[in-house]
């Protein structure tokens, strides 16, 4: 039974044009190759009726919540400029995981 796991993100728009890159050229290829993620996509806002929603959003289908705790999916989220560069510039940061039930 596969699992979603649903982050979403905010950054100051200054700080946007870089956050994209190491998001689109590092961070996401180096995790969609972790044993277990089976599909994933990058989504920015277009509307809410939500105030304050976060502007991105990530969906990982995974097999199951033990993939996120694998080492693996550490090392692979600790790759290139995402921790160094990029977390510490992150205004909104909120995980959730979801259980496929149909």
């Amino acid at each position: 039974m596969s699992h979603l796991f649903v982050v979403q993100l905010d950054i100051p728009a200054e700080h946007e044009a870089e956050f994209n890159r190491v998001y689109d050229t590092e961070h996401f290829p180096s995790l969609m190759k972790v044993p277990g993620v089976l599909n994933g996509a990058r989504y920015r806002l277009e509307h809410s009726t939500v105030p304050g929603m976060q502007r991105y959003l990530t969906i990982y289908e995974i097999e199951s919540p033990a993939v996120l705790a694998s080492q693996a999916w550490e090392k692979a989220g600790a790759f290139g400029d995402w921790i160094e560069k990029i977390r510490p510039k992150l205004t909104a940061r909120h995980h959730s995981i979801f259980e496929r039930i149909a």
